[in-house]
């Protein structure tokens, strides 16, 4: 029996960003999960109801905060309205302090990281959102 597919989704409205970011999970990462982009919210709604229907279980959406549209506050708290197991990461150069601090203590995202990001940051972001059960030790 094989294991359910993993994904992780990358949303930003920068393609260089987005490009960036999943070569960077892969390098780390490799194999280990299904890697999608969206560059804006309303592309990433569509991504995360084709991978449900396709069985993809979505752990993890790193998201921009500003995006046109939605911004990725609005976009991840949606999200985790619908979605609550879905773990969180923005990355951002815009955001202000306010949104930081609410979006941390709501537990909406588990971490947020500013542009431009320090990969090894960003890779251990990644790993504690994946590897953090709330099942038990």
């Amino acid at each position: 029996m094989s294991e359910r597919k993993k994904a992780i989704l990358c949303v930003d409205d920068e393609k260089l960003i987005l490009l960036t970011l999943i070569q960077e999970l892969k390098n780390s990462f490799g194999n280990e999960f299904i890697y999608e982009k969206a560059t804006d919210a309303y592309q990433a709604y569509e991504v995360i109801n084709e991978l449900a229907l396709e069985g993809v279980k979505l752990i993890l959406i790193i998201s921009d905060w500003l995006m046109p549209g939605i911004k990725g506050d609005e976009f991840l708290e949606t999200v985790r309205e619908q979605h609550p197991d879905i773990k969180a990461v923005m990355i951002t150069g815009q955001a202000d302090q306010e949104v930081i601090n609410r979006l941390l203590s709501s537990g909406c995202v588990s971490d947020v990281i500013e542009k431009p990001w320090n990969p090894q940051r960003l890779i251990d972001a990644v790993k504690k959102c994946c590897t953090n059960r709330q099942d038990g030790p």
